[in-house]
């Protein structure tokens, strides 16, 4: 194997530093602006999500006011934001005043949890599926992997999950229905996520393995006297994985930032559905320190998946 050259390694490196402060400046700005720009009061609404909307009067909404500060300027608590955060401090939730950063690595924690475990069991079901319809093209496993990545593409998640819940949770009696704490309460959404990523993951296996095995100097192993096993193990696999990981990649980052439903669904804590509830609530510092870990992290993922691409293939995309 060609080693990795390490300039190429640093420039992704330094590429994705400088990424990430630009998006993360960005992101901020816009978040504040958005928030600030939606209708209704701010006080009243943190007062509601404090309180309950049955005990909000206006003089709690004014107290609110008044502690937060939320008469002043807006450009100056934006202001004010960014310098702590240059101090490493993503401020406190104007709702529960627990610190952001503790907040958002909670729910990121149940977030990425649920998004590994999804992940993993889409590789699982897919992996072998696109793998033996790329050896058999036409065959049954195809029409079987080709079926079932249309169903899984046209079930939304939340009726899969609901088809799960039924089955394997009221009927079945296996897992509770939802929740959090155990861990037989991560199987239902992991399923559901999983299952569904599985059917379009199959085909891009599938196309991979397909372009690989008819290449010619895979056919060429083939006349060395290897079994086609071992030849698709030594030949097949590696050249395989660019594709399949910059897919899979991707489909973390969108696991991780958009699955608010299926986290409903199951109350799972998942990031995306306190996300939900911060915006809600005009909870302005939740709002930036969230979506600012989730910018962030989606330069990290992309990065890991660059550098990994690298390790697998170091000739690195061809240029034109």
């Amino acid at each position: 194997m060609t080693a990795t050259p390490l300039s190429r390694v640093m420039g992704i490196l330094g590429q994705r530093l400088v990424q990430a402060l630009v998006v993360a400046l960005l992101v901020a700005g816009l978040c504040f602006l958005m928030v600030q720009s939606l209708p209704g009061d701010i006080a009243f609404r943190i007062a509601a999500g404090r309180y309950g909307y049955d005990y909000v009067t206006a003089e709690a909404a004014n107290a609110v006011r008044s502690e937060l500060g939320l008469a002043g300027s807006a450009l100056a608590r934006f202001g004010d934001w960014l310098w702590a955060l240059l101090q490493g401090d993503l401020g406190s939730s104007l709702v529960t005043g627990a610190p952001v950063a503790t907040d958002v690595g909670h729910h990121l924690g149940a977030t990425l949890t649920l998004a590994s475990a999804s992940v993993v069991l889409a590789l699982v079901v897919a992996l072998p599926l696109g793998s033996l319809s790329a050896l058999r093209p036409g065959g049954w496993c195809d029409r079987l992997t080709l079926g079932w990545s249309v169903l899984m593409r046209a079930l939304p998640p939340f009726l899969l999950g609901l088809v799960l819940m039924v089955m394997l949770s009221v009927e079945l009696g296996w897992v509770s229905a939802a929740g959090h704490g155990e861990g037989s309460n991560l199987l239902l959404p992991a399923l559901t996520l999983g299952l569904g990523l599985s059917g379009v993951l199959s085909r891009v296996v599938r196309e991979s393995v397909l372009t690989v095995v008819q290449s010619g100097y895979y056919r060429f192993a083939l006349t060395k006297g290897l079994s086609p096993a071992r030849v698709f193990w030594r030949h097949g696999l590696r050249n395989t994985g660019v594709s399949i990981i910059a897919y899979t990649s991707v489909q973390l980052v969108l696991l991780i930032e958009g699955v608010v439903v299926v986290e409903s669904l199951f109350a799972w804590p998942g990031i995306g559905h306190a996300l939900v509830h911060a915006i809600f609530w005009r909870d302005i510092p939740m709002v930036q320190g969230t979506v600012l870990v989730l910018a962030v992290l989606f330069v990290l993922l992309n990065t890991l998946t660059d550098l990994l691409c690298l390790a697998i293939d170091p000739r690195g995309p061809k240029e034109s």
